[in-house]
């Protein structure tokens, strides 16, 4: 035998089962057995031991929305590559954080891009999404685009899925449809170049909102009077007229909208023919559009991507999820920087959503790098009362893995057969990971990288 884990409690990723004490067997990267009854462990030499006394054993945590992991252009708007050290560096971050299936939905990379040609290929499984649709191309190219080359510009999603892409999308997102990428990026880039000044991405936000409203309408704008009034609040009174102000915020943001839109009908109609999941924006700006896809094509795997988006209130963001959810589609949270980090973000529209009951898996997303962990998140819901601890578990495991078949269909549960993806965590604190294993390998003893 491989591997033996001994002595922890048990959560198998179901939704409902959690085992004060069990043992896990395995064998050539899977699990052969699982021994719950106190005693009844196989008197078997394994060549390696991992005691889970004072931990809980669970599936490995499979991340079906992250940004930043592979090698090729960048994000829904094809930006340039991250730099090496940058990949890494947030690679390791989800594997520490006990995630050991990732999906890279930046969209627009090809399946050969996850790692360069010489490097060691990483612990965690990282597959990539296909967003290669004209529309989503014609987006990306309006705002940035600057990582795109020939071969990405003329691919087809039929190419990407062929060659490894499991899934399509993100159709949309923060860069393309004026939400957090251009907070924290593309407006205070814009101010830079206009003024030499800085704005925080709080100021562009609510700059972005002054201007624009929370639905991309330039016609929800404020007035030039109260428009000043928030440049003050900014800080940045005396800066520039009104005019300029609101046509810089207007250029940056509002010529990839209808754009970015119209992608969304591509790759929902990509999604039902091909039967592969996709993944969608879902925003206050994009809710109707996804809404409208949802009920066009109800028996695609439609994915509402971070349904507790901030540009929703707590009751919006319930409502189109309830509505949403009603028609078919996955909803969606993910933790951003809003657990505990709390850069731009806070957790309201999560604990709605939860409190609701509307939720069926938790991911990262990107949050300007700055996300928090998902078992971050899996605490505070058990902490908090909203969830069990088995419930909110398989949030990120079985449930991912029911959705996301092609990437996951032999993991997320804690079963004989199951491919062995396994975390140990503590059992005061389920956010700290004390030990990773994948595919039967442990990548991850006592904290620390292997």
């Amino acid at each position: 035998m491989d591997l033996v884990i001994r002595n922890g409690g048990l959560i198998t990723g179901d939704g409902k089962t959690f085992h004060k004490r069990a043992a896990v067997y395995v064998q050539k990267g899977r699990i052969i057995g699982v021994d719950v009854a106190a005693g009844a462990e196989i008197a078997a030499a394994a060549r390696e031991t991992i005691d889970a006394t004072g931990g809980i054993v669970m599936p490995g945590l499979i991340n079906a929305h992250a940004h930043g992991c592979i090698r090729g252009p960048s994000m829904p708007s094809g930006s340039k590559p991250f730099a090496g050290e940058d990949v890494a560096y947030f690679r390791n971050r989800h594997l520490l954080q006990g995630t050991t299936t990732l999906l890279n939905v930046c969209g627009l990379a090809m399946a050969d891009e996850i790692d360069v040609d010489d490097a060691e290929p990483h612990a965690m499984d990282i597959r990539v999404s296909t967003a290669h649709t004209p529309k989503n191309i014609e987006a990306a190219l309006v705002v940035d685009g600057k990582g795109l080359s020939a071969r990405h510009l003329t691919a087809t999603t039929d190419e990407l899925l062929a060659c490894g892409a499991v899934a399509l999308g993100e159709a949309g997102g923060g860069q393309t449809l004026g939400g957090g990428a251009q907070e924290y990026r593309f407006i205070p880039q814009a101010f830079l170049h206009e003024f030499g000044v800085e704005v925080t991405p709080a100021a562009a936000r609510r700059l972005k909102n002054a201007v624009i409203g929370r639905y991309l309408d330039p016609a929800d704008g404020l007035s030039n009077l109260k428009l000043t009034d928030e440049l003050e609040c900014c800080g940045l009174s005396g800066l520039a007229d009104a005019d300029r102000v609101r046509d810089i915020i207007t250029r940056s943001v509002m010529p990839s909208v209808a754009l970015s839109l119209a992608g969304f009908d591509e790759i929902a109609r990509e999604a039902k023919r091909s039967g592969f999941p996709a993944i969608f924006h879902n925003a206050a700006p994009s809710a109707k559009r996804l809404i409208a896809a949802v009920e066009k094509h109800p028996k695609a795997h439609l994915v509402a991507g971070h349904s507790n988006h901030p540009s929703f209130h707590p009751e919006e963001a319930v409502s189109i999820a309830q509505n949403l959810r009603g028609k078919g589609a996955i909803i969606d949270v993910s933790t951003l920087d809003c657990i505990g980090t709390r850069w731009r973000n806070d957790p309201s529209n999560l604990d709605a959503l939860i409190d609701a009951g509307c939720v069926d898996t938790i991911s990262t997303d990107f949050a300007g790098g700055h996300w928090d962990g998902i078992l971050e998140a899996i605490q505070r819901m058990v902490r908090k009362k909203q969830l069990s601890a088995a419930e909110a578990v398989a949030l990120a495991s079985g449930n991912v893995a029911r959705v996301f078949t092609q990437m996951a269909g032999d993991r997320g549960l804690i079963e004989k057969g199951k491919r062995a993806d396994l975390i140990v965590v503590d059992h005061v604190n389920l956010s700290r990971v004390r030990h990773v294993v994948i595919a039967g390998r442990i990548v991850v003893r006592n904290g620390r990288l292997i």
